[in-house]
């Protein structure tokens, strides 16, 4: 990642880093709530659901991904500068083609910040 990639995404998006690294062999990202909720607005778009789930086996050339939906190469570079800002996906360009694969340290923190919220269902009686 360039270094004014990862400036805008340490400064903007305030992620922390750790040493921590997953099975992937890939470093896992502590993200704060301000980066989930960039992320979660992200993924609010169906669209943007899928192409992270066609990046998912491998990097794409933007020419694919195009293919997949029925829309226009400025809405799908609209929806790639989406995911690319928030940190999910990876943008290589190679001549005039743009080429996208996921982040792994963006998507193990944000799968790691969702593993730790749990569900208790315990009665609170504080205010009866």
């Amino acid at each position: 990642m360039d270094s004014k990639r990862r400036k805008y995404i340490d400064e903007c998006l305030c992620v922390r880093y750790s040493n921590n690294i997953d099975k992937h062999q890939c470093e896992v990202r502590w993200v704060n709530t301000v980066d989930v909720a960039v992320i979660c607005k992200a993924l609010g778009d169906s669209n943007r659901l899928q192409i992270i789930q066609m990046l998912s086996d491998g990097e794409k050339c933007g020419c694919k991904l195009l293919e997949a939906f029925e829309i226009t190469q400025p809405t799908l570079s609209h929806h790639m500068k989406i995911l690319c800002e928030c940190g999910l996906v990876n943008d290589r360009k190679a001549g005039k083609w743009h080429h996208y694969s996921l982040n792994c340290e963006t998507l193990q923190g944000f799968k790691h910040f969702i593993e730790t919220l749990s569900c208790v269902q315990k009665e609170d009686h504080c205010c009866q």
